[in-house]
């Protein structure tokens, strides 16, 4: 069974033959590591701190940029409200297609909800129509409905840590259909592309781009 992810069709948006690439022909490169240290550290640190865990001796191994981020995110107002769940695997089937991603954090008041991202680099450019807000939103929404009907508001918030700022994104009805309606299109010109293109407006920062020019 495949299982869509932002990442997939974020790539899938920006440059088809990325896409093809990256997923298809599952050619994959090796990436810094060091570019998604800062974010493991504090998305792990976040988790561990949620579920009640000693944090002591993680806070011991940060640098002082990652403890000042740190602190940004403890003292974030939705980062204090309940818990409910984190670094959690969700999945929710819409028309034909399975879609899915992993939330850094579930939080809650009073049957209001919230899915938490932290942002330790940029935060998309357009929040409410991002890939990753769409998919999240829908699959959390699914799995709410189960226990609460339709007794409960559901919301998104990128935290850029960066600059101290949350970017909520209230889901409703209407935003619910124009999202499932996006995502099915969007899997559909996919399962029916034969050519995939390349965006050449892409190429000078991607990492495909050698391997793309001799294909």
């Amino acid at each position: 069974m495949q299982i869509y992810s932002p990442n997939m069709l974020k790539t899938f948006s920006e440059c088809e033959k990325k896409y093809e690439l990256k997923y298809i022909k599952k050619i994959n490169l090796p990436q810094n590591a060091k570019l998604f240290e800062k974010g493991k550290k504090i998305h792990a640190l976040a988790h561990y701190y949620l579920k009640g865990n000693d944090i002591t001796k993680f806070l011991q191994t940060l640098t002082e940029e990652e403890y000042s981020l740190w602190q940004k995110l403890l003292n974030n107002e939705y980062f204090q409200k309940k818990y409910v769940n984190s670094e959690y695997n969700l999945s929710a089937r819409i028309g034909d297609f399975w879609f899915g991603g992993r939330i850094d954090a579930l939080v809650e008041t009073d049957k209001t909800y919230y899915i938490l991202d932290y942002k330790t680099g940029s935060t998309p450019e357009n929040p409410k129509t991002d890939f990753q807000t769409m998919i999240y939103l829908i699959c959390a929404d699914k799995i709410l409905e189960k226990l609460w009907g339709n007794n409960f508001n559901l919301n998104f918030v990128y935290i850029d840590l960066k600059n101290a700022h949350n970017y909520l994104v209230e889901f409703t009805p209407q935003s619910k259909i124009t999202y499932e309606e996006t995502l099915i299109n969007t899997i559909k010109k996919i399962t029916t592309t034969n050519n995939f293109s390349k965006n050449p407006s892409r190429c000078k920062f991607c990492e495909y781009n050698k391997i793309c020019n001799k294909i």
